[in-house]
C-alpha cells in the first residue's frame, strides 16, 4: 500500500528536472557546478530543485572543501519501488483471479 510519504515522494521525482537529476546522481556523486553543467538549469533553480530532494531524503550531501556533492540515497528508491512491486502483484493476483466487486 502507497503510504502518504510515497505519495510525496512521487510527487518530488514527478518533475522533470528532479528526475533529470537524480539520473545523473545514480551514476556518480555530483556537485553543483557538476549539475549545472549536465543540465543546463540556472544555478539557483538547481539549488532550490536540491533542497527539495535533500528535504525528501533523496539525497545526501558531503562537503568537499568549498564545494558540496550530492549523493543519491539508493534505499529510499528501492522502498518506493518494493511498494510499486508490491502493487504490481496484488494486481497480477486479481487479474488471474479475476476478482471483481459486484455491481448493485
Amino acid at each position: 500500500m502507497l503510504t502518504s510519504v510515497d505519495t510525496d515522494l512521487m510527487r518530488v521525482l514527478a518533475d522533470p528536472l528532479r528526475l533529470r537529476i537524480v539520473t545523473l546522481l545514480a551514476r556518480e556523486a555530483l556537485c553543483t557546478t557538476h549539475l549545472v553543467e549536465e543540465t543546463g538549469a540556472k544555478q539557483t533553480n538547481l539549488s532550490n530543485h536540491m533542497k527539495v530532494l535533500r528535504e525528501a531524503g533523496v539525497v545526501d550531501t558531503e562537503p568537499c572543501g568549498r564545494f558540496v556533492y550530492y549523493r543519491l540515497r539508493p534505499e529510499v528508491l528501492e522502498a518506493l519501488a518494493g511498494r510499486f512491486a508490491d502493487l504490481a502483484r496484488a494486481a497480477r493476483a486479481t487479474a488471474d483471479a479475476d476478482l471483481k466487486r459486484a455491481c448493485p
